[in-house]
């Protein structure tokens, strides 16, 4: 797909997989000599497995953590995003008892403290949410959009790290994670896009450091100890010593997004009022008021942006055609973020102490010239 989208930039033809819309240039996707990208094969593959012994599988496993608990027998990591709410449901029907965790997002939008909070009230759920010292976070989003073209890098971090470091503390014993997204997005090996479980090794691949870890910022980027230990991942002596496993929950249920929307809406979630800036779709990522600068960044650095991302996934499931997705990549995907959700660029800068001028150098600098002509 080529041409120019609303930011004005030409881009050159990008191989794009001949079943959905997932490019060549998108990190890790591999395909196959049909042209059929990693993504869509694992999705294939779903209809061999039986999900009704998933299911079982499921039960079984959460039946060990179900007594001889005084506290928690599982955490749940919430956003308050649609996945949020299905993973409450599910675990709620299986009869545990979860305590949700929540790791606070870059830059909350209204929205998004909505969804949490209407979560948080469910019947059968206590909670946590942790706020990291927002001055510290700060200057990791001015760190983490100049160096890596990422402003919600310690967002990425710390969603990974905080409840695990939760569920070591309070001694709980089952993590519950959504879907696996190397399976759903087609980004990692065969052995990651089969894995049922989320440790430290798996965090260490995948869990957005982009090369650059906590310690790095106390030893080249003038930050202390203390104001990294919520992005320090837990010693895994700690972990091993009290048994903490993570699983993801979407290999033992058919993971569905829009599926999930309708579940959360029956829930209480409540979508953006209208399609999301840059995006396909009204209910995805409304909880941070960064997202919009993330997702144009990956189309800076990559060609392609939310929209690919959602179409993509609708494409397999067979909701929308692959012309109609590259109707809605064309008119969405590369838009340049001067709002989200409604509130103005210039708003969002603010909060990271940044002028839209610099913001627009730091856009040039990661602007990838061999796909931007």
């Amino acid at each position: 797909m080529s041409g120019r989208n609303m930011s004005g930039r030409k881009m050159r033809y990008i191989h794009r997989c001949t079943r959905c819309l997932l490019p060549e240039t998108k990190p890790g996707l591999t395909f196959d000599e049909k042209g059929v990208c990693s993504a869509c094969r694992n999705y294939e593959n779903r209809e061999n497995i039986n999900w009704d012994e998933r299911w079982s599988q499921l039960q079984s496993l959460v039946n060990e953590y179900a007594n001889g608990y005084e506290s928690y027998n599982c955490l749940i990591p919430v956003s308050g995003g649609k996945d949020s709410f299905f993973q409450v449901n599910t675990i709620l029907k299986l009869g545990l008892r979860p305590l949700l965790v929540t790791a606070t997002t870059c830059h909350p939008s209204e929205l998004g403290k909505q969804n949490l909070s209407t979560l948080q009230g469910i019947p059968g759920v206590d909670s946590i949410q942790i706020t990291p010292d927002r001055e510290v976070r700060r200057r990791m989003n001015v760190l983490g959009l100049r160096r890596l073209g990422d402003i919600s890098w310690p967002e990425h971090v710390s969603i990974f790290t905080t409840p695990v470091k939760v569920a070591v503390n309070f001694g709980i014993p089952l993590i519950i994670w959504g879907e696996n997204p190397q399976n759903e997005y087609g980004t990692g090996s065969e052995t990651d896009a089969s894995s049922f479980l989320l440790d430290k090794s798996w965090v260490n691949r995948h869990g957005g450091l982009l090369g650059l870890t906590p310690e790095a910022l106390v030893d080249f980027h003038h930050f202390t100890y203390r104001e990294i230990l919520p992005y320090v991942y837990p010693a895994q002596e700690e972990i091993d010593r009290l048994g903490v496993k993570g699983i993801f929950l979407g290999q033992y249920v058919p993971w569905d997004g829009f599926h999930n929307k309708s579940v959360a809406e029956g829930m209480g979630f409540k979508a953006h009022r209208k399609r999301v800036e840059g995006s396909a779709c009204d209910y995805e990522n409304l909880d941070n008021l960064q997202t919009g600068i993330h997702d144009y960044f990956k189309w800076l650095k990559y060609g392609f942006g939310r929209a690919t991302d959602i179409c993509s996934s609708w494409i397999r499931r067979g909701y929308i055609s692959r012309e109609q997705g590259k109707e809605i990549v064309r008119d969405r995907d590369g838009m340049y973020p001067s709002s989200y959700l409604d509130v103005p660029l210039a708003e969002i800068l603010d909060n990271i102490r940044m002028t839209k001028e610099q913001f627009d150098e730091i856009c040039e600098k990661h602007t990838n010239k061999e796909i931007h002509l």
